[in-house]
């Protein structure tokens, strides 16, 4: 037994479970075929209460708290299904609008975003710029009652299908100050680049933004010139323990599959789990999933109560992208040749996992973050 979670969490969890097992799972190799979801799936999500869950109900949210979306996180990741970007949409764009935004802001887009009619992404890497934002160059000048926005984006998660972007930008270049756009997809002077080909991460899709003079009205800025960066760094803790959830649900389930593979797989008159070297693996996988789960699970819980540290997520981020990527190795190995195949999900979580170590920021930085507050 978990405790973190509640009955109505579990009970969201079967809700959750089924819409994955119905509309997702079978429609996922299809998607990576594509490089992209059909926009239909995401209103399909919307109807079955699966985005924006921790959203309240005035702005058309679930209502319901951070266990609510570790659920959703973790039914996803237990079914290998990377390709919707519903966590991006939801657990990060969503609460920035909800944090930072006006109440007008709240109501012209969070109903639309929970519906799935409008799906929103945070626009922040440039092809100069990653783990050191303040290094951005897209810049937006104020002209009246309009910001004028110039620059480019990369590596935008639903970049393709995005309706709106809450977009990173300086309002002066000189300064090192960063303020939050959201920018509508339909503006004149916005547009759209090529679905980015990745080594993982198939089925979702990531694009480049181009601003070219796009106007964006004064009332679009997201809370107070000048501090983004400050929004920024409230919300990443948060966006760090969603990969951190979603290694360890990756971990257990391709653990729990991997022991099923090596006690039907038989070599040498024999199956593979009855070899001393694989059942020590996979005891040293058990015990590391193990304590991982129970950090996480302690880091959820202090999510839920609005008391999670920037250095504990920055462990939490570490460990489990460091680990998955470790242990989902190993599980590759053990299946030998067949690992290697796409048609087994380990070949596919091995790959999808790779950009844990990168995305959230870099273990490099999750390190730094840790070593502050030695």
């Amino acid at each position: 037994m978990r405790n973190v979670f509640r009955e109505d969490h579990e009970q969201f969890r079967d809700q959750v479970r089924r819409f994955v097992e119905r509309e997702i799972a079978p429609h996922h190799a299809q998607w990576e075929r594509d490089g992209v979801v059909p926009r239909s799936v995401w209103r399909k999500a919307g109807e079955n209460g699966l985005l924006c869950v921790a959203v309240p109900t005035e702005y058309g949210g679930g209502g319901g708290d951070f266990g609510h979306s570790a659920v959703v996180i973790e039914e996803l990741a237990r079914a290998g299904a990377t390709a919707p970007g519903f966590t991006t949409h939801s657990e990060i764009v969503a609460h920035y609008i909800l944090s930072y935004g006006s109440e007008a802001q709240r109501q012209k887009w969070l109903p639309a975003m929970a519906s799935g009619e409008l799906i929103a992404v945070i626009a922040m890497t440039e092809p100069g710029a990653g783990s050191d934002l303040r290094s951005i160059k897209t810049t937006a000048r104020r002209d009246g009652d309009d910001y004028v926005v110039n620059g480019a984006k990369t590596f935008i998660t639903n970049g393709f299908n995005a309706d709106l972007a809450v977009t990173v930008v300086k309002t002066d270049p000189e300064r090192r100050d960063l303020t939050l756009i959201c920018v509508e997809a339909d503006r004149a002077g916005f547009s759209k680049g090529r679905r980015l080909e990745k080594i993982g991460l198939k089925g979702q899709d990531t694009a480049e933004l181009f601003y070219a003079d796009v106007r964006a009205p004064a009332e679009n800025r997201l809370g107070e010139e000048n501090q983004g960066f400050a929004y920024l760094t409230n919300q990443l803790a948060w966006e760090r323990l969603i990969i951190a959830l979603r290694a360890a649900a990756s971990i257990e389930t391709l653990l729990e599959q991997t022991i099923a593979y090596t006690r039907a797989r038989v070599a040498f008159s024999k199956p593979l789990f009855e070899m001393q070297n694989t059942r020590f693996k996979l005891a040293d996988a058990k015990a590391r999933a193990t304590m991982l789960r129970v950090f996480i699970d302690h880091c959820l819980g202090e999510v839920i109560a609005g008391s999670l540290s920037a250095e504990e997520a920055a462990m939490a981020k570490l460990l489990a992208s460091e680990m998955q990527g470790a242990l989902l190795d190993e599980f590759l190995q053990l299946h030998g040749g067949y690992g290697f195949m796409s048609e087994y999900d380990v070949g596919r979580a091995w790959v999808d996992a790779r950009v844990a170590r990168i995305y959230g920021g870099t273990s490099e930085i999750m390190r730094e973050i840790i070593a502050r507050s030695l």
